[in-house]
């Protein structure tokens, strides 16, 4: 399981989500192929994931971040992808 953060290309709006299978969610993502709050911001920017084993674990973790500050999830975001680069790419095994 993965616990993920999306964002948009200014890096000003937060989603933070949980899922089995990170390539594909974060390939809907970047189609706007889920309605919702990623869409309506177009959160299409992987910037940061976990991977955790379990999945009661993994939803505890999501709510856990989802309760955090921004500047919390910022922090964790800047240690893992210190350029908030779009980590796509790297878990796909190819361009976007």
């Amino acid at each position: 399981m993965y616990v993920y953060i999306m964002t948009n290309k200014n890096n000003t709006t937060l989603y933070v989500g949980v899922t089995n299978d990170l390539v594909r969610r974060v390939y809907e993502h970047k189609n706007h192929l889920i309605d919702g709050f990623t869409n309506r911001y177009n959160l299409t920017k992987l910037v940061y994931y976990e991977v955790i084993d379990g999945e009661e674990q993994a939803i505890q973790r999501e709510k856990d971040l989802k309760k955090f500050f921004k500047d919390y999830k910022k922090r964790i975001i800047t240690e893992f992808n210190p350029q908030w680069n779009d980590l796509y790419s790297q878990i796909s095994g190819g361009d976007y």
